[in-house]
């Protein structure tokens, strides 16, 4: 089977990206795929001596057998929670997406799979001037990559699935498949709201998630090419 490289993307900041992302690679590896992880943007992070020692990114190869390091996994962190722009901004930094594609590919190298977590959503900026507006869906269509959308399961996710993946279509960026998290399979709001969003988007949800799951349905059919 040819490797496949997937982005996944949140519709909101409650969604639980990054265990779900951890669930899909821990999965992907113990079915013996050599599935890699990359945030390429990372905040809320805790460092000592420039080293990562509490981050999304460390958590995830925490749960994951990745022999990486959090470092490895990432082209930029911060310590505060804030749009990773405003971020490198405060501290007259601009982000650089060539190095966002450097490092990218660099694991590239070390894996057949790979999961790529954006950061807050795919409307977020990355870099704006006066000459350029890039947004985090400019670095997923230049990468050529397709998404995962995750959004939290009931009424409130029907209007920013929508809207996220109208948005991705009408960028040329096409969708592999919906994840719903915190999902309750004895909520009617819940089950009806997975129905209205497939019909709405057309697009299937490809796996339910409840709070405080340590497993995830195997999903390498996304994967393949």
């Amino acid at each position: 089977m040819t490797g496949k490289k997937l982005f996944i993307i949140s519709t909101n900041t409650n969604t639980d990206t990054s265990n779900i992302s951890a669930l899909i690679v821990k999965k992907m590896r113990d079915s013996s795929y050599n599935c890699g992880y990359f945030k390429p943007l990372l905040t809320n992070a805790t460092t000592i001596c420039n080293k990562l020692v509490d981050s999304d990114v460390n958590k995830v190869l925490q749960k994951t057998d990745i022999s990486s390091s959090p470092e490895e996994c990432t082209s930029y962190y911060w310590q505060n929670d804030s749009l990773p722009y405003l971020l490198a901004k405060s501290k007259n930094q601009e982000i650089d997406i060539e190095k966002i594609k450097y490092d990218y590919n660099q694991i590239c190298k070390k894996h057949d799979y790979i999961l790529i977590e954006g950061t807050y959503g795919i409307t977020c900026p990355l870099k704006i001037n006066k000459d350029e507006k890039y947004l985090l869906k400019d670095l997923i269509w230049e990468l050529g990559l397709s998404i995962i959308v995750v959004t939290k399961a009931g009424n409130d996710a029907i209007n920013s699935t929508l809207l996220t993946i109208d948005y991705a279509r009408g960028n040329g960026i096409e969708i592999e498949g919906i994840i719903l998290s915190d999902y309750e399979s004895s909520n009617i709001e819940h089950w009806e709201s997975l129905e209205l969003i497939e019909a709405l988007t057309k697009t299937n949800v490809v796996a339910t998630v409840s709070s405080g799951a340590n497993n995830i349905m195997l999903l390498e059919g996304l994967f393949k090419e």
